[in-house]
């Protein structure tokens, strides 16, 4: 089995690699300048949207990171960080699993793009704000379940943990750490001393380094 994964510092290709990283799996990381789609013309031909991740093993392509989490851990973790459809906890995982995509990682994208990724005369502070308020309105929804739970659902560690992370990475990357409720922090931190989660960054930087890629978050770009 090969399998690749197409990369950004600290984008959402992030959760795959994290994944991997959890699972054990080996891979090869092909780390690209960001934004790929203008920066690396090549790409289109691995992906046509321009967009990361790309995922590809053996026949199968992927390009949704949540989604690419949900087969991971179907395909070679089931009822770890899989949850079996006859588990209890079936139903809040998906909805979890797509909730840090969906709901949490969204707003985020327009907060960059207002707040930093367009050009000076066309950012848009006020949208900004608005999105960094969505945000974290949302994300105050899982403070009441995280002060009673370690793991999002299913008493362990799944996939689901993997999607909601992410997004909570690339709320620090933004600044936003400082706004997490006590329970939401709390599961954060837990998250970040993960052995699986820390190999991905080292992982990353690393291949960064060898392919001649700046190491500076998705967050840091400038839209220049």
């Amino acid at each position: 089995m090969t399998t690749t994964l197409y990369h950004c510092i600290n984008a959402r290709s992030f959760r795959a690699l994290w994944m991997l990283e959890e699972l054990g799996l080996p891979y090869a990381l092909k780390v690209l300048p960001f934004p790929p789609r203008s920066r690396d013309e090549e790409y289109l031909a691995v992906n046509p949207l321009g967009t990361i991740p790309a995922f590809l093993e053996d026949d199968v392509r992927m390009s949704e990171s949540a989604a690419i989490c949900q087969y991971l851990a179907a395909r070679h973790s089931p009822r770890a960080l899989d949850v079996g459809v006859d588990e209890a906890d079936f139903g809040a995982y998906l909805n979890y699993l797509h909730f840090g995509e969906a709901t949490l990682t969204f707003p985020q994208t327009l907060i960059l793009r207002y707040g930093r990724f367009e050009p000076p005369e066309r950012r848009l502070p006020q949208a900004a704000e608005d999105y960094t308020r969505w945000f974290l309105s949302r994300l105050r929804t899982l403070e009441p379940r995280l002060e009673t739970h370690e793991f999002l659902c299913a008493g362990r560690f799944t996939a689901a943990d993997v999607a909601v992370g992410y997004a909570l990475m690339l709320a620090t990357d933004i600044g936003l750490q400082d706004r997490f409720k006590p329970a939401t922090l709390a599961y954060w931190q837990r998250l970040q001393a993960r052995p699986g989660f820390l190999r991905a960054l080292e992982a990353q930087t690393r291949a960064a380094l060898e392919q001649g890629v700046s190491t500076a978050s998705v967050a840091c770009w400038d839209g220049r």
